[in-house]
């Protein structure tokens, strides 16, 4: 019943002391806001870490919401913060972007092939891969542009830019990730050669 109500609705209820309203927006959201915690810190406990307390966060600070932006903007504001905060705690490197990170292994199963689906995968496990090696700015605007749908504005917001900067920053991350993918991609046809 409850995943039918909104955002703002069930904010109110939270607020009207309703836990388990929040606990629906909480199951709405972990998803895309975990992914964005990903993108800052390349590890899925840190990761982890990172989306708790945001959602500490913005539970702590749900009565200050003053819907002037959706509540996935507001949130996301807070995912970027926090990140942040966690990348300067911990003074990750973010510049070395050819570190050898672990792979994925697509399991090949003989039943239910289904070729669209597999160059689907293949596709998703290349463009992600490619992500995770853009800085964390880069990932971030690509991943709340294109998969989490935000526009220029709301970036902006959450990032606390202005939306040309935006503008400049998504135009840039793309072809950092055109590029990115080239040699990746590039270095996949020289291993099966």
């Amino acid at each position: 019943m409850q995943s039918k109500l909104s955002d703002i609705e069930l904010i109110e209820q939270t607020l009207g002391g309703n836990q388990s309203a929040y606990a629906d927006l909480v199951k709405r959201h972990q998803r895309f806001v975990f992914t964005l915690a990903l993108r800052f810190s390349k590890g899925r406990e840190d990761a982890e870490e990172i989306a708790q307390d945001c959602f500490i966060k913005a539970y702590r600070s749900l009565s200050s919401f003053q819907q002037q932006s959706k509540f996935s903007t507001w949130l996301y504001s807070i995912v970027y913060t926090t990140a942040m905060t966690f990348l300067r705690k911990r003074k990750l490197d973010t510049s070395s972007i050819d570190d050898d990170e672990s792979y994925i292994q697509i399991e090949n199963k003989p039943s239910g092939y289904d070729e669209y689906n597999v160059e689907n995968k293949s596709r998703s496990y290349y463009i992600n891969q490619a992500i995770e090696q853009l800085l964390p700015d880069d990932a971030t605007i690509i991943t709340m542009f294109y998969k989490g749908e935000q526009s220029l504005e709301e970036i902006a917001q959450v990032m606390g830019i202005e939306a040309n900067t935006v503008k400049v920053k998504l135009f840039r991350a793309r072809q950092r990730l055109k590029e990115r993918l080239e040699r990746n991609l590039k270095h996949e046809v020289n291993e099966l050669i």
